[in-house]
């Protein structure tokens, strides 16, 4: 009998390595593993995947992710979701089993990202809470409040003709460099000390664009509360596509969390015209103007998901302002009518105002809050109840003033007042207006304060008028702000100081 260590030491260890191996049971599992068969412009043919779901996420070679858009018998259609240069055909690919999803979270609070959550302003990682999917069913009815609460713009003709409410849908459309992204960055501006998260939505949009966008709001620190989600034109048509679902998600994770966001979709245009892309380079049955016949419906599952929850839901709201660009001023064109049917109202942005200069270009006539003055300060109600029809029957009559006809006193006098109610609604851009200062103009302009000023010293007297606006009281500036109407008094007190301060205006005139 031996006793070597040695060989005990080595006896001990074959036995334990048995024991290892006895014990050992492998975890074995079936994986599908396709093959690209083919790749065209953003799309991969992809075959011997068969349990793949429709809308899954498929992962590719070089970290290259992809949704499966179309489930054909022999194969499946992937659109691309990143650079394809390096995929070739026989690359192999792997379900990943889940949907689409993005990162949501107060880290990426004044990050500029894409839409698959990779930042995009060189400072470092995306911080997240957690991912959402893009595709989130709408709020059900029974969860969804009444739009009460107003969404301030600080443009003039916005709050006191066409209101916003904090949940609704607003669309804004016109033709291209008419100033459409212009006032939806001026909403995002106002927003600073209004508790309103906003995103910024880029689709399809030049890179010059975006950056000076970016450098606006950061100038303003306005970045401070936005969110900025970035597809650029020369993107694949996939992150076109999804940029705008991925931006809700992310807006709705707040909204749930009972906070008040606004959204900018700029603009869909683009995005139909990215789906457009995709679905021909899917053979799918093109329609009207080469669109796919369900065009509508992923405007409208998107749009929905805009609202205001219940209290019982955390009373938060996500409101929405997608800007479509229309061609020759044809509001009645495929894509800006089936927003306008969408949508709970538009502004609408004329080139010919623009040509003239009156700024921001919005044709009161063809804009409409459906939500209208339930989501307006009730101080506003009084003051705005005529002022449409009063520039409704300026602007028809300063049509038929251009022919020469001699003009009575009175149709003088609907001209003079509504060449001052242009030139107060005018503003320039990034210049916010509060919400006193419009009440103060509003005020003088119901009056007919303004009409003995001289349209030459319009912008010095409107200057004026608002720098004076300080010396009201508090309670006067608290009664702005109520769920009241402006009680005689405090309407007395505006009277007399406007009176007071356009007074070296009129005196000029005489």
């Amino acid at each position: 009998m031996s006793n070597d260590p040695i060989k005990g030491l080595y006896d001990e260890a074959f036995s334990e390595l048995r024991q290892q191996r006895e014990d050992f049971s492998p975890q074995l599992a079936l994986q599908e593993v396709g093959e690209v068969a083919m790749v065209l412009n953003s799309i991969a043919r992809v075959t011997g995947l068969p349990g793949t779901g429709f809308e899954e996420l498929l992962k590719f070679t070089g970290d290259l992710y992809g949704i499966a858009f179309n489930l054909d018998e022999n194969d499946i259609g992937v659109v691309l979701l990143g650079n394809y240069w390096h995929l070739n055909a026989g690359d192999k690919v792997e379900r990943t089993g889940r949907v689409m999803d993005t990162p949501v979270g107060d880290g990426l609070i004044g990050r500029v990202i894409d839409p698959l959550g990779k930042p995009l302003d060189g400072t470092g990682p995306v911080s997240f809470t957690k991912r959402l999917p893009i595709e989130r069913p709408a709020p059900a009815i029974m969860k969804r409040a009444a739009v009460n609460a107003p969404l301030q713009t600080g443009i003039k003709v916005i709050d006191a003709l066409i209101p916003v409410g904090r949940g609704q849908r607003e669309l804004i459309l016109g033709d291209r460099q008419s100033g459409k992204t212009t006032i939806a960055i001026d909403t995002i501006l106002n927003q600073h000390d209004q508790n309103v998260l906003c995103i910024y939505c880029a689709i399809g949009q030049r890179a010059s664009s975006v950056a000076k966008v970016v450098a606006t709001l950061t100038e303003r620190g306005a970045m401070a509360y936005t969110i900025v989600v970035v597809a650029e034109g020369n993107d694949p048509a996939g992150l076109n596509y999804i940029a705008p679902y991925a931006a809700t998600s992310m807006g709705e994770y707040f909204m749930e969390k009972g906070r008040d966001v606004l959204i900018v979709y700029d603009d869909l245009t683009q995005h139909a015209r990215s789906y457009r892309e995709i679905s021909l380079l899917l053979r799918r049955p093109p329609g009207r103007e080469a669109f796919p016949g369900d065009i509508f419906y992923i405007h409208s599952r998107l749009l929905e998901r805009a609202t205001h929850l219940r209290e019982e839901g955390g009373g938060g709201s996500l409101t929405a302002l997608p800007i479509v660009e229309t061609e020759a001023q044809n509001m009645s064109a495929y894509i800006p009518t089936n927003l306008i049917s969408i949508t709970d109202g538009q502004i609408y942005l004329s080139p010919t105002l623009f040509e003239l200069g009156v700024l921001p270009a919005i044709d009161i006539g063809k804009s409409v809050s459906r939500v209208g003055d339930k989501a307006q300060l009730p101080v506003y109600h009084s003051l705005t109840s005529g002022l449409k029809l009063d520039h409704a029957q300026f602007e028809e009559l300063e049509t038929l003033a251009r022919f020469g006809t001699r003009l009575d006193e009175r149709t003088r006098k609907i001209l003079e007042h509504g060449r001052r109610i242009r030139a107060v609604l005018k503003q320039p851009e990034q210049a916010p207006v509060p919400v006193p200062e419009q009440i103060v103009l509003l005020v003088a302009l119901n009056n007919g304060l303004f009409d003995e000023v001289p349209l030459a010293k319009m912008k010095e007297a409107e200057t004026a008028l608002r720098g004076a606006t300080g010396e009201l009281s508090e309670a006067v500036h608290q009664a702005f702000f109520s769920d009241k109407k402006l009680s005689e008094t405090d309407l007395q007190a505006v009277l007399a100081l406007c009176t007071k301060t356009l007074l070296p205006f009129k005196q000029a005139t005489e």
